[in-house]
Formats: structure tokens, sequence, C-alpha cells
């Protein structure tokens, strides 16, 4: 037995407030949550762009993974989760010592005046390791809008800046016990912490970074349309994870949550479909993509607090209302022609989470948001909230809004002055060459030259260039007579 008679005497030994099912739920949905990015976003992005922007697409997404979790345990975490130094923002500090790291997990800031303090059933560790995952995620989508341009050197520099003046705002304001969640904003999931935000910043990006240019907006078709589905399957599954593990335990609001999860995607990909068929005359594979990733967005701010027929409806408004905005308010608006936006952030997560936002303060069951909040009173407008709830949900937006602007712009603008936001013309037209010296695919005849010193063809009755050439040396070797 450990000293003082902390842990139990059985083996092994654990604190007697450790819960182990919820601790092996929560890091199993840890890494569900870290499979979204890594590899899920990875290859999705890799694939989905041209082909001489696959690698350094793929590397933005794997560098802002890698780089947010040295940053979240020397610094963001408690910014984010610890305790309060602004209505808006945590006080800075480590989350790197055994000390505080295998104490239990506590969410100081959600102490205030009757409200109990929120305490899972696990170490702290977990809960650190829990929301880095939903940190850098939101990093990892935000690149999306910049793709195909970006000085990846600026982006190196963007990606712990933006994580530390911008989503630990949103974080411990919604989910830290900040203004907005003791004033009884709804944000089960990340729809607003994770997704507005995203979609927003990744929008002011894609302005001060500057276009593609004009030969790849025109024409900027998939490299790979089996892997973009690949990467589109980690997504969805790994948001099991993503809105199951939001409660902090596994509760009955876990499997309400994953449940209407899956429903409320696959609803809005088949009605994305649908209007693909109904007004393009043929369905578009990317655009089921899309319809899934605006289900699984929608559903996340009310995934544990709405009843699953209600996941049904926020699915027909998810793969309706960012189509419309993506395929025809686009069009008509000169500010979205003007931003080019790489992967359509904005529609996919700014709308969709604004949408589910505001769904959210209109469907959540009080029942289920007892469970899930400490905060008393909530009900969304149809269970007898009022509109005073869908007030706050867009009240929330607003400031998660304008925050990303300001802090995004301001970012980029002090970066600018040291760095090139965009890559200059002559190495947009090369690409992943110009900017890594390297390739996603070694095919012949695609930078190679032949060496028909490294082959011997004297069976072949004469040197041949090119893979022919290589057929004839191997058939040649094995004793095969040619016909010339």
């Amino acid at each position: 037995m450990a000293a003082g008679g902390a842990y139990a005497a059985s083996l092994p030994a654990v604190p007697e407030w450790l819960n182990k099912g919820d601790n092996a739920w929560q890091l199993t949905a840890s890494t569900l949550v870290g499979i979204q990015s890594m590899p899920g976003l990875v290859v999705l992005y890799g694939s989905i762009v041209k082909k001489k922007w696959a690698v350094n697409s793929a590397f933005m997404a794997l560098y802002a993974y890698a780089s947010s979790l040295l940053v979240w345990v020397v610094v963001g975490f408690r910014m984010a989760f610890g305790e309060q130094l602004l209505p808006f923002w945590g006080k800075a500090g480590v989350a790197l010592t055994q000390s505080y790291l295998v104490e239990r997990a506590s969410l100081p800031a959600t102490e205030h005046g009757a409200i109990p303090r929120t305490q899972p059933f696990y170490p702290e560790a977990t809960l650190v390791l829990f929301q880095f995952e939903f940190a850098a995620i939101t990093l990892v989508l935000l690149a999306g809008s910049v793709l195909g341009r970006m000085n990846i050197k600026a982006w190196m520099a963007f990606t712990p800046l933006w994580l530390l003046l911008s989503y630990t705002v949103g974080a411990f304001s919604l989910w830290g016990g900040g203004f907005l969640y003791r004033w009884g904003v709804i944000d089960y999931s990340g729809g607003y912490v994770i997704h507005l935000s995203s979609g927003i910043a990744g929008f002011t990006a894609a302005y001060w970074v500057g276009p593609r240019l004009k030969s790849d907006r025109e024409r900027f078709s998939p490299n790979n349309i089996l892997l973009m589905i690949a990467g589109g399957g980690l997504l969805w599954m790994g948001w099991a994870g993503f809105n199951g593990g939001a409660p902090y335990a596994a509760n009955i609001a876990a499997s309400v949550a994953v449940l209407n999860t899956n429903l409320c995607a696959a609803t809005s990909l088949l009605m994305w479909t649908c209007l693909d068929v109904i007004f393009f005359g043929k369905p578009s594979v990317i655009g089921a993509v899309q319809g899934m990733m605006t289900g699984l967005v929608c559903i996340t701010p009310g995934a544990g607090l709405v009843q699953t027929w209600a996941a049904v409806i926020m699915g027909i408004f998810a793969g309706s209302v960012p189509w419309f905005s993506m395929m025809i308010l686009h069009k008509k608006s000169a500010l979205l022609m003007k931003v080019d936006d790489t992967l359509a952030v904005f529609h996919t997560h700014a709308v969709a989470g604004l949408l589910g936002g505001i769904l959210t303060g209109l469907l959540a069951t009080p029942e289920l948001l007892s469970l899930e909040s400490s905060v008393p009173g909530l009900r969304g407008a149809f269970y007898g909230g009022g509109i005073n709830q869908v007030g706050k949900q867009l009240a929330g937006a607003a400031f998660v809004v304008v925050w990303n602007v300001v802090v995004t712009t301001l970012i980029l603008l002090g970066i600018g002055l040291f760095i090139p936001l965009r890559m200059p013309d002559e190495q947009l037209i090369i690409g992943d060459d110009a900017a890594h010296g390297e390739e996603a695919y070694a095919l012949w005849g695609d930078g190679e030259k032949f060496d028909a010193t490294r082959h011997d063809l004297s069976r072949g009755g004469g040197e041949r260039d090119g893979p022919a050439g290589e057929r004839l040396s191997a058939m040649g070797a094995r004793g095969v007579t040619i016909q010339l």
C-alpha cells in the first residue's frame, strides 16, 4: 500500500476516488479523438487536394497536432481549465508535474456559489490528454482554409499563438467555468469552442494569407478520392470519442450522444446527396463527405442533450442549410467569392456549428441537461426555455465570432512583419517540391530520369527507355526470349 493509505490494498493500486470504467472510457475517447486528427484529417487533407499539394497539406495537419501538445501541457491547459484569471480566461500554469497529474481531475472554475465543482473520477492526466485532443483538432480543422498557399514557416509560428490567444479563451468561457458557461450558453462538445471558432478563424486567415493561384482555384481536383473517403471514415468513427467523451464519464449522456452523433451524420449525408442529385443530376462523393461532416458538426453542441428523433431533425437541417450556403449563397456573396477558403471550412464548420448551437437552444431537454450541466434551470425553447435560451446561444456565438476575427487578424499581421504569410507564386506553381523538397507519389516519369547504365538490357537486343525497357530487362533476366 502506498504511503498514507491513499491507495487501495488490491493490485493494481488505485486511489479510492478513481473509477476504472470512467478512466478507461475517457482514455479510449481521447484516443478516438486523436485518430480523427492523426491519421484521419492528415489522410483526408493529403488526398482531397491536388497532387502537388498532398505532402504540404498533410504536413500542416501533422505539425499542428504535434506542436499543440507541447504548448498545451506547458501553459495552455490551465489557461482553458484552471483557476479563473478573467471572466473569459484561466491562470496560466504547467501541467507537467506528477503531484498535479496524479491527483483527482478538477475544474476549479466551475465552482460558483451553489454550483459544485466538477470533479471526474479519474486523474488530471486523463483530463489533460482528452482536452488536448480537442485543442489539436481545432487547429487541424482551421488549416483546411489555407491549404495550397500558406507559407509553412508562417503556419509553424501561427499554431502556438492561436492556441494560446484564441482557443483557450473559447474553452474557458464555455467549458472551464467562464462567463458564458455561468450565464447558461450551451455547448455540449464543441459546436462553438471547436467548429465555429475554427471556421471563423480559418476564413479570417484565408483573407489575410491571400488566395491560391488562379489555376488552382479553378481546378483543384482530389488526387485520391478513395483515401479521402478513408480519412473521412476515420473522422466519423472517431466522433464517438468526440461526443461520447464530453460528459467526462461513461454515463447515460455518453450513450445518447454517440447514438445521436451517428444518426445525425447519416441523415445529413443522405440529405446532402439527395440535394446534389436533385440540382446537379448526380451524387458527389466529395459532397457526401461534406454532408457527413456538417452532420457531425451540427449535432456536436447538443449531442448528449437532445432526443434521438431531434438528432434526425438536426441532420436534415445539417445537410441542407450548409449545402445552401455553399452551393447557392456562396456564389451570390462578393465576400465569400473573394476569400479563398480552400476546403470550405466556413460552410462545413462555422455555418454548421452555429446552426447546431441554435437548434440545441430549441431542442435540448431539461432531463438530459441536468445530467450534463450544473447550471440550474437550463432547457431548450421547445421545453419551456422560451426565446431566452436561443438568445443566449446567439450571444455566445457572437462572442466567439468577434474574438476569433480580431485575434486571428492580430496574430497574422504580427507574423507577417517577420515572415511572408503566402508562398511566392514561383513556389506555388511547383507545390510540394518547392515547399518541402518531397513529392507524394514516386511515379515513373514524374521528375525521374531513366539511367540505362543501371539495367542489363543486353538480352533484350538493345536499350529501351522508360517502363517498357524495365519490363524487357526483367523478362530477359529470367531467360524469356523476346522478339523485338
